[in-house]
């Protein structure tokens, strides 16, 4: 018995996980950045850095993705859009595999994201009114009397 086993394991080695035949529903990476409006070097990014898994990959050595990798593209992609950081989306994807952890925690990433927000909200608006008082201080006329730029100049050193 050992030796038929070990003639089948040398005849009929199991597939690397890596190594599939693709199924109809499995995107290459062109499909998957044309589905998702994503470029592919941003799909090999997100892989590198891990918010993507390391898809299956043919005998050819080509990815493919199934659903579950194009909704978490998706799913990054939305909190990219919303301003989230890499890490930040790290994080809530970590929370969306361990469901056992409370809502509070995904609430606390949301939170510090909206206090960043409103920081940088606050920061604008203050260089937004020095931009409006230099030009408000603009007489007009020539570029050589021009107050903007006179503004914009490096101040010496005290």
């Amino acid at each position: 018995m050992a030796g038929l086993e070990k003639e089948w394991e040398s005849r009929y080695q199991p597939c690397s996980p890596y190594k599939v035949k693709p199924l109809p529903s499995h995107l290459t990476i062109g499909q998957l950045a044309r589905q998702t409006g994503t470029k592919a070097e941003t799909i090999r990014y997100y892989e590198k850095i891990g918010l993507l898994q390391p898809p299956l990959r043919s005998e050819g050595n080509y990815r493919y993705y199934g659903a579950q990798e194009q909704r978490r593209l998706s799913f990054v992609r939305r909190a990219r859009e919303l301003g989230f950081s890499i890490e930040q989306i790290r994080e809530l994807i970590a929370f969306g595999e361990q469901r056992e952890h409370e809502c509070s925690s995904v609430d606390d990433v949301v939170k510090a994201h909206i206090a960043d927000i409103t920081r940088r909200i606050q920061d604008l608006r203050a260089l937004q009114g020095e931009l409006e008082r230099m030009i408000g201080n603009c007489p007009g006329g020539r570029v050589a009397d021009c107050r903007v730029l006179e503004a914009l100049q490096p101040q010496p050193a005290a």
